[in-house]
């Protein structure tokens, strides 16, 4: 499998992201300090967050690294919708965790997601989904404008497990 669209870490880029694509932008505050970075940068980079929104995630790696092929799936029997993906970036700063993975042919969409914990200045720890996307099936492609909001709602629910998984670790 290759990857399946172009434009390969334009997650990471300063700037706008490829024209042509829904572009994702979510942000939200996790946690506070050095500590609630610490955990959340562990449970994204090793899928922790991704299968605590109840997706299934098969990795050859235990860490978000590149190279690492994931698939992350959706659903239960012939509704589950199966994504391979390759993390294509990834970033373990002292103050910036996070990957980005790319989209294998045979996923529902094209294009790239980065998931990124950050240590502002202020302490707070912020996380940000960023991404773009096109239908890459006959069925995403089908089901059209859904497909967005559904990737928002998938954003803030990763958000919204992150912020339970980061009070949880930081705290013990």
């Amino acid at each position: 499998m290759t990857l399946n669209y172009r434009e390969v870490h334009a997650t990471t880029r300063p700037g706008p992201l490829p024209a042509g694509y829904h572009h994702l932008h979510h942000r939200a505050v996790v946690g506070h300090g050095p500590a609630a970075l610490a955990a959340a940068g562990l449970a994204v980079t090793t899928w922790r967050m991704h299968r605590g929104t109840g997706a299934h995630v098969t990795a050859d790696t235990d860490r978000a690294v590149v190279g690492t092929r994931v698939t992350v799936a959706l659903g239960l029997g012939p509704a589950r919708l199966t994504a391979p993906c390759e993390v294509v970036w990834a970033v373990d700063e002292p103050h910036r965790i996070g990957f980005a993975y790319g989209t294998l042919d045979g996923h529902p969409e094209c294009g790239e997601e980065a998931f990124v914990v950050e240590l502002g200045e202020d302490g707070a720890v912020r996380f940000t989904v960023t991404a773009f996307s096109r239908p890459g099936r006959w069925y995403t492609r089908l089901a059209g404008p859904l497909v967005p909001v559904l990737q928002r709602l998938y954003a803030r629910n990763c958000a919204r497990v992150l912020r339970r998984i980061t009070a949880l670790e930081a705290a013990g």
